[in-house]
């Protein structure tokens, strides 16, 4: 073996493993993110069963999770990414 393979990225017999595409998907419920799945989810049961609003919790659950879904296409890590954005806000203002 020459030092040189291991620099150019060349493959070392013995040392290459298959990784399953789905160790690097991003988790997604229905198309959304995960957490943010769960939150519409759970807001629109508040709505829905404890101020017994059947049809607000029905409208606020399509459309957050079509919100969700729309954005999620473009950006899968968006909710990560929108989260440290409203964090960060007051340290990366102009």
């Amino acid at each position: 073996m020459s030092a040189g393979a291991t620099s150019t990225g060349a493959h070392i017999e013995g040392f290459e493993v298959p990784i399953h595409g789905s160790l690097g998907a991003p988790i997604l419920l229905g198309g959304a993110p995960r957490g943010l799945a769960i939150l519409n989810g759970t807001l629109a049961a508040a709505i829905g069963l404890g101020l017994q609003q059947w049809i607000a919790g029905i409208i606020v659950w399509a459309v957050g999770h079509s919100v969700a879904v729309f954005a999620a296409r473009r950006d899968p890590a968006f909710a990560a990414v929108l989260v440290r954005h409203l964090r960060q806000r007051s340290y990366l203002a102009c």
